[in-house]
């Protein structure tokens, strides 16, 4: 016998499943920025060249949502990005793209009715509630 309540229903085939608000998924992202210039302040002036925060955006993305399906800032608003299938992670180089997608501003503006922008329809990922354990 299995547990239901253990195994999460994936995304895709959830009939409930209600996307977060754009709120926190906006919270979530400023912080992620703050941390990204305070990075790229320790080998680059940020204010000078606009490139190292953007660098490191994508391979905080990268890192963070590719191990742990949560950057700094998705933890701290209660969020998380999983596969749109399954549930899962998506893995590095999904997460890369996605982080590299979202640095170019556009995709993530293009969302569908459940708030998955481009970036993340092209990389199969969608932004969810993330539970504490």
């Amino acid at each position: 016998m299995t547990d239901t309540a253990a195994t999460p229903v994936p995304p895709a085939t959830d009939p409930t499943f209600t996307p977060p608000g754009l709120g926190r998924r906006f919270g979530a992202l400023v912080i992620d920025w703050v941390l990204c210039l305070m990075v790229a302040r320790s080998f680059a002036d940020p204010v000078r060249d606009g490139w190292p925060p953007v660098l490191v955006l994508i391979l905080e993305y990268g890192f963070f949502l590719g191990l742990f399906a949560q950057t700094p800032g998705m933890y701290l608003t209660r969020l998380r990005v999983v596969a749109w299938t399954d549930g899962g992670r998506i893995g590095l180089a999904r997460a890369l793209l996605r982080g590299l997608l979202l640095a170019l501003v556009v995709p993530a503006l293009i969302m569908d009715h459940h708030r998955r922008g481009l970036h993340d329809r092209l990389t199969g990922a969608v932004v969810t509630d993330a539970t504490r354990r």
